[in-house]
């Protein structure tokens, strides 16, 4: 659920879309650090680059085709996945490519198979506040957004359960850190913020504006279950979200899944829901509390847990559970040397589906951009590599499922890989790009330090290029692309965005459009594909991404991690497996 780099929707006026910044100076060190293997690489990845050809207007076809009605927002499990699996599975045969995916009888085909539990509400939600103040009827989609219950039970009903304010609910043991001093929230709601406590001041023990993990919203419902929590409520706020509530609202209240778990009590509380912060407040206001003051004493070490007293929550609706099965489809360029290490190229093909309607009526999710522009470029990069000459490693494109409801096709692949993580030399994923003009700049999602992000530096500064660190931090990025499964396996893995720094209008139209993009369609009916898109700029960075790819499938180099990496132990535990 990565908040896209926008697309633009006119040429001199600030437009569509997300992001902010990190720690600026510090980042930009990291970030220009040209060391010796960097530099080797640069010449090669430029002359890699000068015979591939990327074709703009067939960039905008497959968009158009992928986000089109027919394909019904392209939600797992459903029609529209009928219709990408066959789609892309013709585009990598016609590119050249070879089937990569689950050997079955035998012969290997271009899926892998990805059991997932699908859960979805039937019927009404009905809500209430009860207790001090009067009543409260909470409206499923407006106040509250209740998600369908991933335990495997058919029904959710909880009567006049008590609220218990936990703060960030964080438990970060690193960090001399615990929001819960040893309250026992069994039988109890969990009232939690997002993100994590540095957000409001910028400086403190979780990196200051950076989002870690502690931060997003899975870390919090996967926390309040390991506590034995009968639900987790989280308050709403657009800045520390990223993201405003049309955004929750749209990917919490339709069809859920999740990886098929033997004890889904362990990962999933009974209740799981957002609650608008004005809401928030309101329930606070009736148990006697303050919530802002609250909302600052949870940013400090001291903090402990507030029951609202007098002030309960019943909730009621059933729940329609079933195992089924989704697919990742998976291409191969065998590699003529050295067939047994492999470069992965890898977007996610899902979105939304259809859903609650928008003003207009509109219950399509097209995922035009999010993620049209991914898949895109993904048969594109296949098509150059099955017009040139085989590359020495192999080369994997890894169209990925469920990415919508929480990265589940990529760590379902890292789970049970094809080919080898220890035997995979590095990730390149691609994840809502532009559709608009070149940008002067590009970025990746998160702060990563690694080898693979100093390579592709060095090739876009002899393109004229400049690496802009990723802008918003605190957004999460890092944790929310497809990437992030093979990077806490220790796969050097990076995601790639597009730059705000626009040929056509500077830094501050890249912006705007980033700001309207979020606000006006991401995650919404409205992420539809447009004729006046021109895809150039798309163009000119896949040249970038496949000069890195191609560099790396003809050499002999295995990036890695950079020496204080949390990702570093695993991939240097990994050497000893290597061809």
């Amino acid at each position: 659920m990565r908040a896209p780099v926008a697309p633009a929707y006119a040429a001199n006026a600030a437009t569509h879309a997300d992001h902010t910044n990190d720690t600026g100076a510090s980042r930009l060190k990291i970030a220009f650090r040209l060391a010796a293997i960097a530099l080797a690489a640069a010449v090669p990845c430029a002359q890699a680059d000068d015979a591939v050809h990327i074709d703009p207007k067939r960039l905008s076809q497959d968009v158009k085709v992928l986000s089109s009605d027919a394909f019904e927002g392209r939600a797992p499990d459903s029609a529209g996945e009928k219709k990408t699996v066959a789609y892309l599975v013709e585009q990598f045969a016609r590119a050249g490519l070879q089937p990569g995916g689950d050997v079955v009888d035998g012969k290997r085909g271009w899926t892998q198979d990805v059991p997932l539990g699908r859960f979805e509400i039937q019927g009404p939600v009905a809500a209430f506040i009860g207790g001090a103040g009067g009543g409260l009827t909470l409206a499923q989609g407006e106040q509250v957004a209740f998600r369908a219950a991933m335990t495997g039970a058919r029904a959710v009903d909880v009567k006049d359960a008590p609220l218990v304010f936990v703060g960030y609910g964080v438990t970060a043991p690193e960090r001399k850190w615990d929001d819960f001093k040893g309250v026992d929230l069994k039988g109890k709601l969990a009232v939690v913020l997002i993100n994590d406590p540095d957000f409001e001041t910028g400086a403190g023990d979780f990196g200051g504006k950076a989002m870690t993990y502690y931060g997003r919203w899975t870390y919090k419902f996967e926390e309040m279950a390991r506590r034995g929590a009968l639900g987790t409520i989280i308050v709403h706020e657009t800045a520390p979200a990223s993201y405003g509530w049309a955004t929750v609202k749209n990917s919490n209240t339709n069809v859920m899944y999740d990886v098929v778990r033997k004890h889904p009590l362990e990962a999933h509380a009974p209740v799981e829901a957002w609650i608008q912060r004005d809401v928030a407040q309101d329930l606070f206001r009736r148990a006697g509390l303050d919530f802002d003051k609250l909302k600052r004493e949870a940013q400090g070490r001291a903090f402990r847990p507030v029951e609202l007293r007098g002030v309960t929550l019943s909730a009621r609706y059933a729940v329609d559970a079933q195992v089924i099965t989704s697919k990742n489809v998976v291409a191969l360029r065998p590699g003529s040397k050295h067939p047994g290490q492999y470069v992965v190229y890898s977007g996610h093909w899902d979105h939304l589906g259809i859903g609650l309607p928008d003003a207009k009526g509109d219950r399509i999710y097209n995922g035009a951009v999010d993620n049209g522009t991914g898949i895109a470029a993904l048969l594109e990069l296949a098509r150059a590599y099955g017009k040139a000459p085989a590359p020495q490693r192999s080369v994997v494109f890894l169209a990925v499922t469920a990415e919508e409801k929480g990265l589940l096709g990529s760590e379902y692949y890292a789970t049970n890989p094809v080919y080898p993580l220890a035997q995979t030399v590095g990730v390149i994923n691609m994840d809502a790009l532009s559709p608009y003009g070149p940008a002067r700049d590009f970025t990746i999602s998160g702060s990563a330090k690694l080898d693979l992000l100093d390579r592709l530096v060095a090739g876009a500064k002899q393109r004229g290029i400049r690496f802009s660190p990723d802008p918003k931090p605190e957004a999460g990025h890092f944790f929310r692309s497809d990437h992030f499964p093979f990077a806490k396996r220790g796969v050097p893995a990076i995601s790639f965005g597009s730059g705000e720094d626009w040929e056509q209008g500077g830094v501050a139209a890249g912006k705007a459009a980033e700001e309207r993009y979020v606000t006006d369609s991401y995650h919404q009916p409205s992420d539809e594909w447009r004729a006046d898109w021109p895809f150039t700029g798309m163009a000119r960075d896949l040249g970038m991404l496949y000069a890195l790819g191609r560099d790396l499938a003809d050499g002999t180099a295995w990036p890695n991690w950079a020496s204080d990496s949390e990702f570093r132990a695993a991939r240097d535990r990994s050497a000893a497996e290597r061809k």
